[in-house]
């Protein structure tokens, strides 16, 4: 009886590189391109991605759009806010001049009066 032979390195090699060409092969041959109706589908795949992409960026510019909205909104509502600012200094300036001229009218009906009371008192004392 002979003994084990030990295979060499080159028989190892040249069995893998072999055993790799089957698996390459066998892979080749199950690839869903080699199927009739792999090109359909990718077809249909593509659309639905081309779909996808387009209410993406539909949605976008919706979304664009409403922040300009509020934007705008906040702009006229910011507008509004400083007219109404505004317009109450103006009032309450023109209270304040209102009010000056009232005090200076009725400081000088006071002044008129008292001097009415001293031209009085020195009329009695003549």
């Amino acid at each position: 009886m002979k003994g084990f032979k030990e295979k060499s390195l080159a028989d190892r090699m040249s069995e893998a590189a072999k055993a790799k060409q089957a698996q390459l092969e066998r892979a080749r041959a199950k690839s869903p391109a080699n199927d009739p109706g792999f090109a359909a589908r990718q077809e249909e795949r593509r659309k639905v991605a081309e779909a996808r992409e387009i209410r993406a960026a539909e949605r976008e510019k919706e979304k664009l759009a409403a922040k300009l909205r509020d934007a705008e909104q906040r702009i006229r509502d910011e507008a509004a806010r400083l007219e109404a600012e505004k317009l109450e200094a103006v009032r309450r300036e023109a209270e304040a001049a209102e009010r000056k001229l009232r005090e200076a009218a009725l400081e000088i009906e006071r002044k008129a009066a008292r001097d009415a009371r001293y031209a009085a008192r020195k009329n009695r004392k003549k």
